[in-house]
C-alpha cells in the first residue's frame, strides 16, 4: 500500500498569524453585507444616491448612506457636490485607492461561480 503524504502548513505560526491580521483588517474594511456590492456599483459607473439604491437590491436608504460614509472614511470612495446644476446634485466616485479592489473583486466573482457550479452539480 502507498504511504500517505504529510501535508506540511502553508505558513509558520508567526506568518499565520500576521496573514490573519491582515486578513481581518481588509474584512473589517470590505467584508459588510452592502460593501462590496456597493464599490462594484460605483465602478459600474452608478454614482448618484437613487441610480445606487435601485441597482442595489434590498438596501435601505439609511444603509446605504451609513455605507457610503463609511467607504468615504477609507478613502473608497468621493462625495462630490455638483453645485452648478438645479437641482443640486451629489455623486460618490471611485476613487484610485477604489481601483485597487479591482483584482480582489474578480478573484471573489470567479471563485463563486466555481463554488457555485460544484454545489450545483448533480454527481
Amino acid at each position: 500500500m502507498g504511504q500517505i503524504k504529510e501535508i506540511k502548513p502553508a505558513y509558520t505560526e508567526a506568518r499565520c498569524g500576521k496573514h490573519l491580521a491582515a486578513t481581518e483588517d481588509a474584512l473589517y474594511v470590505i467584508g459588510g453585507k452592502w460593501t462590496l456590492r456597493i464599490v462594484i456599483a460605483v465602478l459600474s459607473d452608478h454614482r448618484r444616491f437613487n441610480d445606487l439604491q435601485r441597482t442595489i437590491k434590498g438596501i435601505s436608504a439609511r444603509v446605504l448612506s451609513s455605507e457610503l460614509k463609511d467607504l468615504e472614511l477609507n478613502g473608497l470612495v468621493k462625495r462630490v457636490v455638483l453645485t452648478d446644476q438645479k437641482p443640486v446634485v451629489t455623486e460618490y466616485l471611485p476613487t484610485e485607492y477604489t481601483r485597487t479592489l479591482k483584482d480582489v473583486i474578480s478573484a471573489l466573482a470567479d471563485w463563486g461561480e466555481k463554488h457555485k457550479k460544484k454545489i450545483t452539480r448533480k454527481e
